[in-house]
């Protein structure tokens, strides 16, 4: 019996099968909607201090004009009644935006989830915002 692959060629045959499913598969970086649940939704559902319920239109609006990398940023930090992440110390910044990105597209917005060039931009957003908080002001 002849064999079809040798053990190297098996094991890159694998890495690529693992690597394409893993592109596929949505992230949990990419549920937005479950972290949403998790964190977000206290705040967002009820009003608490002011925060845009999900899905009020006339609220989100001037929020999703700030742009993508301003108001997950300013989010991320802390903003008005917010406090930094949600509350939630843990939080990483991809999670965080995936649920940002979930709030936006319920109410009234269209933004997909940020890329490494969105990210990059999301972060430099973050550094401005942590000075502006500190009393410094940004280059």
């Amino acid at each position: 019996m002849q064999r079809l692959f040798t053990s190297s060629a098996a094991s890159r045959l694998c890495l690529v099968v693992l690597t394409a499913m893993a592109a596929a598969s949505p992230s949990a970086a990419a549920d937005g909607s479950q972290v949403y649940q998790s964190t977000c939704a206290v705040c967002h559902t009820a009003g608490v201090a002011g925060a845009p319920n999900l899905g009020d239109r006339k609220a989100w609006t001037p929020l999703i004009e700030e742009g993508q990398a301003i108001l997950t940023a300013h989010g991320y930090v802390g903003v008005r009644g917010m406090p930094a992440k949600g509350g939630k110390p843990d939080l990483s910044l991809e999670d965080f935006a995936a649920a940002v990105v979930h709030m936006v597209n319920a109410s009234g917005g269209k933004w997909s989830q940020p890329d490494a060039k969105g990210f990059a931009a999301i972060r430099s957003e973050i550094v401005k915002r942590e000075k502006e908080l500190a009393g410094a002001k940004p280059k």
